[in-house]
């Protein structure tokens, strides 16, 4: 009997424990739906709302400039960070922003002892024979980032002078209003430098990385309407235009499947003029262009790179005189930033060069 009873009581502890965990249970589940919910309505509904309507996070979220990498660069000791043989010096634009500048010898140019101060390293640019290569990098970091010194000193070691810079607001660059118009009336204020402190000595090509490409094309479309232009122009991981880079950006697929994705993220920005319509300005541009794109960039889709070449062909036709596309395998895992390390990209770079030379000789 008294086995019964322990029984008994055994079974009822059971039948009221699991009550209690049913119950505890339901509330979890109840609260965890609630939150998530709540997770939802702010992820893909508040937050897409603020930014529809926030200019200020829209340029935030394009230019990337509050993240500085690396961290506490001294802009005016390159060595620190590998760049030897270059000088810093800043210039005042048009519109009185002060841009940092970067300005690197050739490889031929490294063990010159004559070349020391600021007049030393203008005159030499005055007086180049070697090719000119102006860089125009993406959103976020800073000149002195990692894979952009690795191109730099590629470009040392195929014995070519190198001028980066900084837009407003990115390294030492002077804290400006950032936009379309301003990041490219600033380069094309350090292009315009370039083109007249050089007067014609040297073949100047520009060089636009992922944003940078954007604004490169743009640049030169201005330039080319007062009949201006480059030697000719590389560009590294490029979109067609913000609005299909923005539809197709891996943070994007969040939100694409949304039936309001294109009014709310899109659409702000071509309002706000942050299109850089690349497609659009290429037909304007009178000088060759090289197109580079990584099979496995997951920034800015190889689709988009072609979809340039693509409006290219169609402005220029089928000329590797003009317009040319370099596809490199997802095998060597370069990405959107390391296309500086493909073994191929020195043949590239110095063919594409001495073609443009043999044909302005011929």
């Amino acid at each position: 009997m008294q086995c019964t009873y322990l029984l008994l009581a055994a079974v009822t502890s059971f039948i009221v424990l699991d009550i209690q965990v049913y119950r505890y249970t339901g509330i979890y589940l109840f609260w965890a739906m609630k939150v998530s919910l709540i997770t939802y309505l702010v992820i893909f509904g508040l937050l897409p709302i603020i930014f529809h309507y926030s200019y200020t996070i829209q340029k935030k979220i394009l230019f990337l400039n509050f993240i500085q990498w690396p961290l506490n660069v001294d802009f005016t000791k390159p060595d620190l960070v590998g760049m030897k043989g270059t000088r810093n010096f800043y210039l005042k634009t048009h519109q009185q922003v002060k841009i940092g500048i970067w300005q690197i010898l050739p490889q031929s140019l490294l063990n010159d002892t004559t070349i020391i101060t600021d007049d030393d390293y203008e005159s030499v640019l005055s007086n180049a024979k070697q090719p000119i290569f102006l860089y125009m990098h993406g959103n976020s970091g800073n000149r002195a980032s990692g894979h952009r010194v690795q191109l730099y000193q590629l470009f040392q070691t195929l014995d070519y002078h190198v001028i980066c810079f900084d837009y407003r607001g990115y390294g030492d660059s002077e804290e400006a209003e950032l936009s379309e118009i301003n990041v490219v009336t600033d380069s094309k204020y350090i292009l315009e430098w370039l083109l007249k402190k050089v007067n014609g000595s040297a073949p100047i090509f520009v060089w636009g990385h992922s944003l940078g490409t954007g604004v490169s094309t743009h640049v030169l479309a201005l330039l080319a309407s007062e009949n201006i232009q480059p030697a000719g122009l590389f560009l590294e991981s490029p979109f067609n235009n913000m609005a299909e880079e923005l539809s197709e950006h891996p943070l994007s697929q969040i939100f694409k499947h949304l039936p309001w994705f294109h009014w709310m993220i899109v659409e702000p920005f071509y309002d706000n003029h942050l299109r850089f319509e690349s497609d659009k300005h290429i037909k304007n541009i009178q000088c060759p262009v090289m197109i580079l794109h990584a099979e496995d960039d997951n920034v800015i889709p190889i689709s988009l790179g072609e979809k340039l070449y693509e409006a290219a062909v169609s402005y220029y036709g089928n000329n590797t005189n003009r317009i040319q596309f370099t596809r490199i395998d997802s095998s060597y895992g370069f990405g959107h930033k390391y296309i500086c390390h493909y073994k191929e990209l020195p043949t590239i770079i110095t063919s594409f060069v001495e073609n443009i030379h043999k044909n302005q000789t011929d």
